[in-house]
């Protein structure tokens, strides 16, 4: 009982930073729920274990596992497109969100991964290696490549003229 207690207030700490992760990776409201809740299960069966050690890093790393499944069991329900949808001069954040969300939807699973670990959570290189099981080398390799591949889709920033002086 005392252990079910403590494992809801750590969902209830986590549960919300879990669920925005998975929306970052899938881009799909209802996919991060169920991974998230998949992700819940699987941490509550070893609560016992891991509730000394550091439970949100683990979850993290689970949902990140359970993720990764997920496309691989789901890949061929995946559409690919070549076209990329024009954008407005100007967007606001909303607009700006949904366009980032879009662009990485075209990066492998892997690579959609590392960027939100590294660039929209902040991780360092180790820790994202760590949590999934990659060399730094790798993850430094694999980022490089989705920026680039980012870049190449949303397109260059508008370098602006310099003030007068």
């Amino acid at each position: 009982m005392r252990q079910d207690a403590e494992f809801v207030a750590f969902v209830e700490r986590s549960g919300s930073r879990l669920c925005e992760t998975a929306f970052w990776l899938c881009r799909d409201w209802s996919l991060a729920q169920d991974l998230t809740q998949t992700t819940l299960i699987k941490v509550y069966l070893s609560w016992r274990r891991i509730k000394h050690d550091d439970p949100y890093a683990y979850s993290k790393q689970v949902l990140l596992r359970t993720y990764l499944d997920h496309k691989r069991l789901k890949r061929s329900a995946e559409v690919q497109t070549d076209v990329v949808p024009d954008r407005p001069a100007a967007a606001d954040a909303a607009e700006l969100r949904i366009t980032l969300l879009d662009a990485l939807g075209h990066l492998s699973p892997r690579d959609r991964a590392i960027i939100v670990l590294r660039y929209w959570e902040d991780h360092s290189v180790q820790t994202v290696a760590e949590l999934l099981g990659l060399s730094p080398g790798a993850v430094k390799m694999h980022s490089m490549r989705a920026l680039a591949s980012l870049r190449a889709l949303l397109g260059e920033d508008e370098v602006l003229p310099a003030p007068p002086a």
